[in-house]
């Protein structure tokens, strides 16, 4: 009796010491990161009426310290989560959804890709990036209370780094071959008509779910944005306009953040970037500007590996290689506990490798394994001439997005860049290809000179809506398709946004305040493509006679095809079409037109007592107690993307219409702009004045100045601050 009264003590004692190690076990485990190099800062912090930063710096290194801890003020906790994603913590941070992020971090071995190439970008990039990571360990060192993961700072260059080259390759899709391999899924190509590879005997991996593909914080398969460039000789003013009108998730760490820098290094710019990021992505300095649209080119090759029956080894041309394999622990937190899960990644001489049933896979993908990213986005950023700018942009460090551009001088360009893979002909590029054959591994991209491009077209006007570059400038100005090998894979979809764009583009004789504006807030669909054909189909359904969804199918049937939110049918019509357009932009399985109809009749029923309720009560912007009516759908040029259904039935917007900027350069050559966000400059502090005060002016379709003029700044700015290593907290 005492013997099992002592052995249960003893495996009580146990088990409290397992419980206490598994809770602090993995901080532990974490090697302390090296700061940057010990160094002066200084950074001024102006902040406007609406709480966007203006930084000011002697150098550009002293501009993203402030950058960080400005950006830290306003959302901490998004930064944390990026830093947790670049250190491979993420499931430690937010428990077993984090996990696919950190597995696809080790799979692309983010920390090698630092490790080799991080030494070789230019000196005054790394000193940049040394900056931005001091002004994040600065805010952390001032403010320990909102560290959410013991040793997460301090974080250096090479972590910024990181960052990027776990990012980039998502916004071109790389999620659609890593989700499909490991789930033993059909695989879907981009870049023009889909072909699914059937992969026999389906393995579910064991992290798959329908999250594991989407670290970015947006399904990149739901990406979208709009981008226009007019010249001054369609002007009805003689101004040059650029309109940015990206599409991302309204929070999280590829939400918009806005900001203006200047620094005595010549580096002036207005724009707004990502969580993680030093450099705008996207905006104007005094001379030029440019937006960008994801583009879908096919990018991504996958090679079926010969492998011996050991799998430790493939075929590679006479040779038998070595199969490079690694074990991981995925550190993943559940309740107090964080528990160590083990997991095998795999490389071959191709990238990184997957093995299921049906054997390895390898993965070979534009930008793998470099940092020149970082080094384009900074020299486009100073760059004061379309000239210089386009130096910058043969950099070819971005894999892809389209730029649309414009400048001071009336300049405008469509650049569908993009890095394509120099792929040689005799292989069929569009399904799985032997990894045996060294001759189907392609070693270089193709020049940027390659880059379909179209400069100062005769229509006077650029765009894209996330379309085939081959429609960008309307009738008898568009680039000529026969002149680009088709081993570029270069997509062919359009979207409504698109094909609505060119529609009204192509109505106005001149283009001025008023045409711009209603481009940019339009809410209408064409009456053709896979709107027009998913609508009939609906209509062609047998339902009940006096049923509800025979008077929906009337409703549908009368709708004026316009998401304004004032006919009795723009509920319906927004909720049958998103599923629609999912399927239409994915290139995937059309969805059943029954069904959908019948879940929409019967979630309207269920929580608005009608199948025609005002769609401006059913589709709402919706941040801490505001809660505002919204217009716009899925593929409208005024987007309301994507949305959560929240308890009350209602749909609150998470993703469409998000950063939207306004730039116009004068005749003389003077720049003026103005810009919007959904919510406001501090989207996770409930407490700040900033962060719903945007929301009414975006609802209402209205734009604030920039303030890019620092003697404009003067006069409206609401606060300021001094931040550094030399100033006290």
């Amino acid at each position: 009796m005492k013997l099992l009264k002592r052995f249960g003590i003893g495996l009580l004692i146990l088990v409290i010491l397992g419980t206490i190690g598994l809770a602090i076990w993995e901080p532990m485990s974490v090697s302390t990161v090296t700061p940057p190099p010990e160094k002066t800062y200084e950074a001024r912090i102006v902040r406007d009426n609406f709480g966007v930063p203006h930084i000011f710096g002697k150098t550009d290194a002293d501009v993203a310290y402030g950058v960080a801890y400005a950006h830290a003020e306003d959302d901490f906790q998004t930064l944390q989560e990026v830093t947790a994603m670049t250190r491979g913590r993420m499931a430690t941070l937010n428990g077993a959804e984090g996990a696919p992020i950190d597995y696809v971090a080790a799979l692309l071995d983010v920390e090698g890709t630092v490790k080799r190439k991080y030494d070789e970008l230019p000196a005054d990039v790394r000193a940049v990036l040394d900056g931005y990571a001091s002004g994040l360990n600065a805010y952390a060192e001032e403010h320990p209370g909102e560290i959410s993961l013991a040793k997460l700072f301090p974080v250096n260059g090479r972590d910024i780094a990181a960052g990027f080259a776990l990012r980039s390759p998502f916004f071109f899709g790389l999620n659609g071959p890593i989700q499909a391999l490991t789930e033993g899924k059909p695989l879907r190509r981009e870049g023009g008509p889909s072909l699914s590879v059937p992969i026999e005997n389906r393995t579910v991996h064991p992290l798959s779910d329908d999250k594991i593909m989407t670290p970015v914080g947006s399904d990149p398969d739901e990406n979208g944005s709009n981008a226009y460039a007019v010249a001054p000789a369609r002007s009805s003013d003689d101004k040059t306009r650029l309109i940015s009108n990206s599409h991302q998730p309204l929070r999280g760490n590829v939400a918009w953040y806005e900001l203006v820098v200047h620094s005595e290094e010549g580096w002036d710019f207005a724009g707004a970037n990502f969580p993680g990021s030093p450099f705008p992505f996207l905006g104007h300095n005094k001379n030029l500007g440019w937006t960008n649209t994801v583009n879908r080119p096919d990018l991504i090759d996958i090679y079926k590996l010969t492998l011996n029956e050991k799998r430790n080894a493939y075929k590679y041309d006479d040779e038998w290689l070595p199969l490079e394999k690694k074990r991981i622990w995925l550190k993943i937190k559940y309740g107090p506990f964080v528990i160590p899960y083990p997991q095998m990644v795999y490389r071959s001489i191709h990238g990184p490798v997957i093995i299921n049933d049906q054997g390895g896979y390898a993965l070979r993908y534009a930008g793998m394994d470099q940092l020149d990213m970082l080094t384009q986005y900074y020299r486009i950023n100073k760059a004061q001439d379309f000239d210089a700018w386009q130096a910058a942009m043969a950099g070819q460090g971005v894999p892809a997005t389209n730029f649309i551009y414009a400048d001071a001088k009336g300049n405008i360009g469509l650049f569908y860049n993009a890095m394509f893979p120099d792929r040689a002909p005799g292989f069929d590029w569009r399904t799985v290809l032997p990894g045996d054959n060294s001759n189907a591994v392609w070693q270089k991209t193709l020049p940027f000179t390659r880059v379909p491009a179209l400069i100062n077209p005769a229509s006077g006007y650029v765009m894209n809506a996330n379309n085939t570059p081959y429609v960008a400038a309307g009738p008898r100005d568009e680039l000529n398709r026969e002149t680009f090998s088709p081993l570029m894979g270069i997509e062919d979809d359009e979207t409504n946004r698109s094909m609505r764009s060119i529609d009204i583009l192509e109505s106005f004789d001149k283009i001025g305040e008023a045409e711009i504006r209603k481009l940019k807030y339009d809410t209408a669909y064409v009456k053709r493509g896979y709107a027009k054909a998913w609508l009939d189909q609906i209509a062609a359904l047998d339902v009940p006679a006096g049923s509800d969804y025979e008077t929906a199918q009337n409703l549908l049937g009368q709708w004026d095809w316009d998401l304004d939110g004032e006919g009795p049918a723009d509920a319906l019509a927004l909720m049958v079409l998103r599923p629609a357009n999912k399927s239409h932009y994915r290139r995937g399985e059309k969805p059943d037109p029954l069904e959908i109809l019948t879940e929409t009749v019967d979630h309207l029923n269920q929580y608005f007592g009608r199948v025609d309720p005002p769609m401006l009560e059913v589709l709402r912007l919706r941040q801490g107690n505001v809660d505002l009516p919204i217009d716009g759908g899925n593929d409208t040029i005024r987007a309301s993307t994507l949305w959560d259904v929240e308890d009350d039935g209602r749909l609150s917007v998470r993703h469409g219409d998000s950063f939207v900027m306004f730039v116009e350069w004068d005749k003389a050559g003077v720049v003026t702009s103005r810009s919007i966000q959904p919510f406001g400059a501090a989207t996770t502090r409930p407490e700040s004045p900033h962060y719903t005060d945007q929301m009414q002016l975006f609802v209402d379709k209205k734009l604030k100045p920039v303030l890019f003029d620092p003697v404009e700044l003067e006069k409206n700015k609401a606060s300021e601050k001094v931040v550094g290593t030399a100033v006290n907290p």
